[in-house]
């Protein structure tokens, strides 16, 4: 059967339920909740500081060290805790996603260390913690050119939708799908992070391009009244 309707029933471009918080973590420097539903994500920043040892420290920059886990209990079926080599993979993702915006000639020789912990899984965990690592960067007071907002794009048969869920991910009927993390800039719109995990031609990567650019929108407003400290929920 055609993919007409999602199973949650949003609109094809419609966001789940938005919750974002800053200083959620006292003994951090700068910290931050995101969620999109299910999904919760927590982002712990430390620095910047001097890195140990010497021999790793850029003398023109800081460097950007950044640890993504899953907590065992945050999928139905527990996750092996510890590192492993998808959230290695996610962790040096999301250092390069942020490194663009952030002003590291300021810091020279240092670290700035972002700790990301997935509470809750139902897809879409990535962009949720690249969302909490921006707002828990700014929360620190550390100097960026903009922010960065994360939305997951999913092509669902012939449809283009926001924010794919687990579920829609597995979704095998028809054409199946096919999920896009897309990381832009908050002002220019530039792309920091994409990641195709399937097929798509290019006519329909640039219609999910712009489904990412509205979203992201929708993601950068919840990330500033929650710096300004509103209440998202």
């Amino acid at each position: 059967m055609p993919y007409t309707k999602r199973p949650d029933k949003r609109k094809m471009d419609e966001l789940r339920p938005v919750k974002a918080k800053i200083g959620i973590i006292p003994n951090a420097d700068g910290s931050a909740m995101f969620s999109f539903g299910d999904t919760v994500a927590i982002a712990a920043v430390y620095g910047p500081k001097p890195l140990h040892p010497q021999h790793l420290q850029k003398p023109d920059r800081a460097i950007i060290r950044c640890v993504y886990n899953m907590l065992p209990f945050s999928v139905t079926e527990r996750a092996r805790p510890g590192p492993s080599r998808r959230s290695k993979e996610i962790g040096l993702i999301t250092e390069k996603s942020l490194s663009g915006v952030v002003d590291l000639k300021r810091f020279p020789g240092t670290v700035i260390d972002i700790e990301i912990m997935i509470l809750q899984a139902n897809a879409s965990t990535r962009c949720a913690g690249i969302n909490a690592a921006a707002m828990a960067l700014a929360h620190a007071g550390i100097v960026m050119k903009e922010l960065v907002s994360s939305v997951s794009i999913g092509k669902i048969d012939d449809k283009i939708v926001v924010d794919i869920t687990k579920e829609e991910e597995d979704y095998v009927e028809g054409e199946g799908s096919t999920d896009i993390p897309f990381t832009l800039t908050s002002n220019s719109q530039k792309i920091t992070h994409l990641q195709l995990d399937g097929k798509m031609p290019t006519k329909r990567l640039k219609e999910a391009f712009e489904s990412a650019k509205k979203a992201c929108v929708k993601v950068y407003e919840f990330q500033v009244k929650a710096l300004k400290g509103e209440e998202v929920k």
